[in-house]
């Protein structure tokens, strides 16, 4: 539990720093919640299929790309976008197997996020979503590396 603790605070902290003087603080609130999701898979839920690297980083591409192309073909109401994009992510997801669940936040945010993320475009799959992932999966590989070594070490008293 503890070790759940530290990788997510340092997951999150990291995150939100890199990301800080990039997003506005709305979006930025947005996708820590989508991030904070994954966190809870990562750190606490480390055996669930959902929580392997290949669905965190692929399924939150997948999402963003997802939530990018609703929002270019259906911004004009954002009722069916929303929906479209959380039920177009969870396609792409199944159909790769690379289901991860918050990968429906991170679709819906390229929809209700601000204008600030709707100009982005598809750059939103690299800054933040793809370089989020990759931030709280380095956390997690870490972690999961310091541990495994305190375990392993015969003289610690953990």
């Amino acid at each position: 539990m503890i070790f759940s603790f530290i990788s997510s605070f340092l997951g999150i902290v990291t995150v939100a720093y890199f990301h800080q003087n990039f997003l506005n603080d709305k979006d930025l609130v947005l996708m820590i919640g989508s991030f904070g999701a994954s966190a809870v898979l990562l750190y606490a839920a480390t055996h669930s299929p959902l929580s392997k690297g290949k669905n965190l980083i692929f399924g939150h591409l997948l999402s963003g790309f997802a939530g990018v192309i609703s929002f270019k073909l259906l911004s004009f109401d954002i009722v069916l976008c929303s929906a479209f994009a959380v039920s177009f992510a969870i396609l792409l997801m199944q159909s790769t197997d690379t289901l991860h669940p918050p990968g429906g936040a991170t679709a819906l945010i390229a929809v209700v996020g601000s204008e600030q993320i709707h100009q982005l475009g598809f750059f939103y799959l690299l800054s933040p979503v793809l370089s989020g992932a990759l931030i709280l999966y380095v956390v997690a590989f870490s972690m999961e590396k310091i541990t495994l070594g305190i375990k392993n070490d015969k003289q610690h008293p953990l």
